[in-house]
């Protein structure tokens, strides 16, 4: 590398970035690049408008810059501001005689763009700290300047805290995401063959069964009669009863006869449980999306055209939230996954989901089978609801499963059900934040007070 002796020593990691989608991956990646021993520069911390602060962010890359980070999503990469960046950086290459004066830095899969399009990027998809290591590996191969005695910058965080809401200390009663299981049956069965059968024929009758049932040993468990097992395993062949266990020693201590660890127990139960919740929400009408770990169930056009508001709340207190709406030119959907959990008691937690599709005129189109565009559309869409926001979709899916009742009712057989409270569970937190509790109707799609100010996600 060469270098002029006018010019200034060049010691300064440059970070090239979209503002304000990258904003909190450099809030992120900075402070850490300075612990280290780098010069970084950003302009996340700069807040002075028009040509001077362009003319500041030019010069500091053309005089200053060693390496140059580029952010790489498709997003950022179709910015001006960062597509001159590359321009600059691109003459630097040939400048400074140093092919890999640019490092890109992979946050999505991106399309490839000229004047980076074969460089070797450094992944931070799926894990920001893997990243992060190969990223000071290659800065240390490359042989970038750092100081011995670090230095951060500490208005990182300061920009970090600069919309944050203030405490106020006094309790405030939040609401989680779990649902109290109300009721669950008193007993499991354990059902073996009383003669010889074909066990794949029977694992095939147990995945196939109305009720949930789980194979182990040369039988099953299920919360089925032994009438209701005789007449869905007609085919199979005769069952008895070996075993009944108590539900709620089961999930505690396991089974002696059959063998049975406790852990192995307790996923057993939650498993079936999951299976109830899954068949309940199919005889919903709602619609199901495989994601990378489990199932999420969502409205559908069937159930709730677009825009439509969902009543939800107790009487005299109504609220009401959109499950469905259309944004950006595409459609979302809300929903949720479940999880079923015995400690410290038996719950559910419940994920908010959101899903995507075409926009075809005014009605649904394909749902995108792109698991990365899913990622960036929620990314996208769903930056700017706030926690009243995401906390009123879920108490009107909520009071859409259980209509006018309190519990949503999962059958386990004819006879056995597990009854879930219709209302999350509340907790108390010792601090509280000084915001507004309750939001007007028109702000629940609107709100330019979150992070990055995003705009209306409707489309008029």
């Amino acid at each position: 590398m060469t270098q002029d002796a006018g010019t200034a020593i060049r010691n300064v990691i440059f970070i090239s970035k979209a503002t304000p989608g990258d904003d909190e991956f450099i809030l992120w990646l900075a402070p850490r690049l300075e612990a280290a021993g780098y010069t970084v520069f950003a302009d996340v911390l700069s807040l002075e408008p028009g040509d001077r602060w362009r003319k500041q962010v030019t010069s500091t890359l053309q005089n200053e810059a060693i390496k140059m980070l580029l952010c790489c999503r498709d997003s950022s990469l179709e910015k001006d501001g960062v597509q001159e960046e590359i321009g600059i950086a691109t003459d630097l290459v040939r400048e400074l005689a140093d092919p890999r004066f640019i490092i890109p830095l992979r946050l999505e899969k991106y399309k490839k763009i000229f004047g980076i399009g074969e460089l070797q990027w450094v992944n931070f998809v799926g894990s920001w700290a893997n990243g992060l290591h190969e990223l000071l590996e290659t800065l240390e191969t490359q042989g970038v300047p750092r100081s011995t005695i670090p230095v951060i910058n500490p208005n990182w965080e300061s920009y970090r805290n600069r919309l944050a809401i203030k405490i106020e200390d006094a309790p405030e009663v939040l609401t989680s995401n779990w649902l109290r299981i109300a009721s669950i049956p008193n007993v499991i069965r354990y059902f073996q063959p009383t003669g010889s059968i074909d066990h794949g024929l029977m694992e095939n009758a147990c995945r196939h069964a109305p009720f949930p049932s789980a194979v182990h040993l040369r039988g099953f468990f299920s919360f089925m009669s032994l009438d209701e097992v005789q007449q869905d395993f007609a085919g199979v062949g005769r069952f008895k009863i070996h075993s009944e266990h108590s539900l709620f020693e089961f999930i505690a201590d396991g089974s002696k006869t059959p063998a049975m660890h406790p852990r192995e127990a307790q996923n057993m139960i939650a498993s079936m449980f999951r299976q109830s919740w899954e068949s309940f929400c199919r005889s919903r009408g709602l619609y199901q999306y495989a994601f990378s770990q489990q199932l999420g169930f969502h409205v559908a056009e069937n159930q709730i055209p677009l825009k439509k508001r969902i009543s939800w709340g107790k009487q005299g207190q109504r609220r009401n939230s959109m499950l469905r709406n259309s944004a950006a030119g595409k459609v979302w959907q809300y929903g949720v996954s479940a999880n079923f959990s015995f400690w410290p008691f038996p719950h559910v937690k419940v994920k908010s989901r959101v899903l995507f599709a075409e926009l075809v005129g005014k009605t649904t189109g394909k749902v995108f089978d792109d698991p990365d565009q899913q990622h960036r559309l929620r990314r996208s869409i769903c930056k700017g609801w706030r926690n009243k926001v995401w906390h009123g979709r879920l108490m009107a899916f909520l009071e859409l499963l259980s209509g006018e009742s309190q519990y949503i009712e999962l059958l386990l057989s004819g006879s056995a059900s597990i009854k879930i409270d219709a209302t999350p569970l509340l907790v108390t937190s010792p601090v509280s934040t000084i915001l507004t509790d309750v939001m007007a109707d028109d702000a629940e799609e609107q709100d330019l007070t979150t992070l990055g100010n995003f705009h209306s996600e409707e489309d008029e």
